[in-house]
């Protein structure tokens, strides 16, 4: 199993950048994929995440300003980012509970995570 991300980059404050998070592998379903981003010497924090239905939740600081979605048929998850500040800039973590097989439990993936800087 592998999740790609993409789209982390230097951003200038009030910019605007998505980042993408393909997963790959045996995976028979996926129930639920986002993103969470961990700055330095802070705890890793719930940025967004989407449920296979459609169902999102986001953290409170990017409430309004972020937009998560995805692509059911391409095991992809996208998270859309506008009025970026400064505090924004953290590596961010593409995050999926997925099944291999039909009714077997359910299990976590973290990707890699990429980096996103916002400048003042």
């Amino acid at each position: 199993v592998q999740l790609q991300a993409s789209g982390g980059g230097l951003v200038q404050a009030g910019g605007s950048l998505t980042l993408s998070c393909a997963a790959s592998g045996s995976i028979s379903g996926i129930s639920a994929m986002g993103w969470y981003r961990q700055a330095p010497g802070k705890a890793r924090e719930l940025v967004a995440a989407i449920v296979t239905g459609g169902a999102t939740n986001y953290g409170d600081s990017v409430q309004g300003r972020f937009t998560i979605s995805r692509d059911n048929a391409k095991n992809t998850v996208y998270l859309q980012m506008s009025s970026l500040k400064p505090d924004d800039t953290a590596v961010y973590y593409c995050n999926m509970v997925y099944r291999t097989r039909a009714f077997s439990p359910s299990r976590e993936y973290w990707g890699q995570g990429t980096l996103v800087t916002v400048s003042s």
